[in-house]
């Protein structure tokens, strides 16, 4: 389903809001949950905030949504300070995990509920949530209530109801982890289609990886409550800053090696161009590799074996473990799977291009 903006949204799209924190702290007890979070959301842009449980990506958006305030530091819109402005006024839509319907109302009048707490006409209120309802695909769902409705049929409602008083800042708080994969998949292509119909600008929290890379404009990573990095999706995937991003998006070995010169690294008996931290030339490093930037082939007399084997679709994931008993993993197409039983010596092929290297002591 395509879901196409009215022609009234444009509203929206012209009025998007910048976004910025600036050096944010806040601390829970012992728990420290932003430590001088500084990050900008441009207009118009989706901006994943990606990372563990507990680095503070929901803390920060609750600051945004003026359901938490920070110890320090402050929450702009355009530039203006919205620190101590009440959550009702913050002109912002918010979109939670549990749906949070009101489950004695019909969708209709969940989606026009804020609008009538804003003394909105009945008539105008109701054409305005039937407006939303089509553009979510619910059109002829109105009169069901939360109970008669799938999870992924509640959520756009929560996400109609969310765009209702056209806000200027949209916010989503892991609004698809209580899906099944398949409407998963499918809700977060509708909600990047309607973001970029609508050109609102967007908060969306996930700890889902593949969710964040494949919906935002840019992702941030952020680690105890600090952002490690903050690109695009190719650029955090294929250029992580730190070994942190390297290893939370996407799979990452680490092979150990010693750092031959500035900016080469002596691996698995080679010298390879290296990029990553100022480490000194015989300083002990560890060298980050993706699964599709190493080959293995099948070699009687080399040392790695193959412990596992993992099937991936049109990839299968190869394990091979070398004789420092490190291991590193190869993506190798899948009609070649059956070249690589467990068991299986192979010789490991390293990129030519330069790869990540950290110091031995850094997890």
């Amino acid at each position: 389903m395509t879901l196409t903006a009215p022609e009234n949204e444009k509203t929206v799209r012209d009025g998007a809001a910048t976004v910025e924190f600036r050096a944010l702290h806040r601390r829970f007890g012992a728990t420290v949950a932003l430590d001088g979070l500084d990050l900008t959301v441009r207009p118009g842009e989706l901006l994943a905030l990606l990372g563990p449980s507990g680095c503070g990506k929901t803390t920060a958006l609750r600051m945004l949504a003026g359901f938490e305030q920070p110890d320090s530091g402050a929450v702009l819109v355009d530039g203006q300070d919205v620190t101590g402005v009440p959550a009702h006024r913050r002109d912002a839509g918010m979109v939670f995990q549990s749906y949070s319907l009101f489950p004695h109302l019909n969708a209709l009048d969940n989606v026009a509920f804020g609008l009538q707490m804003r003394k909105v006409p009945t008539a105008e209120r109701r054409s305005r949530a039937a407006e939303l309802l089509e553009l979510v695909g619910l059109a002829d769902k109105g009169e069901r209530f939360p109970h008669q409705l799938s999870g992924g049929q509640q959520q756009r409602v929560a996400l109609a109801r969310a765009l209702a008083l056209r806000p200027r800042v949209l916010l989503l708080d892991e609004p698809l982890s209580a899906l099944d994969a398949k409407v998963r998949t499918t809700l977060r292509e509708e909600i990047r289609r309607l973001q970029q119909e609508l050109g609102i600008t967007t908060l969306f929290v996930t700890h889902d990886q593949e969710e964040a890379l494949s919906t935002a404009d840019r992702v941030a990573v952020m680690r105890a409550g600090r952002v490690e990095q903050c690109s695009t999706p190719t650029e955090l995937y294929s250029r992580p800053a730190t070994a942190f991003v390297a290893e939370f998006v996407g799979t990452t070995s680490r092979i150990p090696g010693v750092m031959a010169a500035p900016d080469t690294v002596e691996v698995l008996g080679r010298r390879i161009p290296a990029t990553g931290e100022d480490v000194t030339a015989g300083a002990d490093v560890d060298v980050l590799l993706r699964p599709e930037d190493v080959d293995v082939t099948p070699d009687p007399d080399a040392a790695g074996r193959v412990v596992a084997t993992a099937f991936l679709g049109a990839t299968t994931r190869i394990t091979v473990r070398l004789p420092d008993a490190c291991e590193v993993k190869s993506d190798v197409p899948t009609r070649r799977a059956g070249e690589f039983p467990v068991g299986t010596a192979v010789a490991v092929g390293l990129p030519d291009m330069p790869v990540l290297v950290v110091d031995r002591a850094v997890r």
